[in-house]
């Protein structure tokens, strides 16, 4: 179990370093700027060969600045202490936000995925088993999900609590919004329904087999 926390608290490294490279980016665009990857460096003081790593170019590197007003928004909104206490409504909240927004600048998400999939299948292979850093996201979602099962995470042991999460982590996000419209031929509203039954799906199952247990 030790090396399981020792992998997952190198990714939340990356997060951070990816996050603060991103935050320089976001200032240095506000503040009228169109920067490179090297002067996106300089500003969050890291080397770099560390930000090339994250952002391999300057066209992803400013997709990501440009989309990051869409996680603020949603990090504000599940922040409000309006949430209820409902796992399910949290979780309905969650996709309800996510997918709207992603669907209002559906291209840039798009063209988002297209850049942060141009990488070798195989570098993490070059960090250990870790997802390298440039083919690493952000972990949004999976903050997310976290914050919307909060009144659950105690009745799950955290193996099974943490597949949860990456099994939700598959009914939202770009994604699965590609594979609802374009392999499915979903229109918009049909996809964010599927999207919560099947959150909603996964969830229930979870904590059935959690009650089944206790028997």
């Amino acid at each position: 179990m030790s090396q399981v926390w020792q992998r997952q608290g190198r990714i939340n490294q990356k997060r951070r370093t990816r996050a603060a490279i991103l935050a320089a980016a976001v200032e240095l665009v506000e503040g009228g700027h169109r920067p490179t990857v090297a002067e996106v460096a300089d500003a969050a003081l890291v080397s770099r060969a560390t930000a090339y790593r994250y952002f391999p170019t300057q066209e992803y590197l400013h997709f990501e600045a440009a989309l990051e007003s869409t996680r603020s928004d949603i990090d504000r909104e599940l922040g409000a202490n309006t949430l209820p206490e409902d796992p399910e409504a949290r979780l309905e909240m969650l996709i309800d936000a996510l997918q709207k927004r992603i669907l209002s600048k559906e291209a840039a998400f798009r063209s988002l995925l297209r850049l942060s999939l141009e990488r070798s299948p195989d570098e993490g292979e070059h960090y250990g088993g870790d997802p390298s850093p440039s083919r690493l996201r952000g972990g949004g979602r999976v903050r997310w999900i976290e914050k919307a099962l909060a009144p659950v995470e105690g009745r799950l042991e955290e193996p099974d609590f943490r597949r949860l999460v990456a099994a939700l982590s598959l009914c939202m996000g770009i994604e699965a919004l590609v594979v609802l419209r374009d392999v499915c031929a979903l229109e918009p509203e049909e996809a964010e329904e599927v999207s919560m039954w099947a959150a909603r799906t996964l969830l229930r199952s979870s904590l059935a087999e959690v009650r089944a247990s206790r028997r």
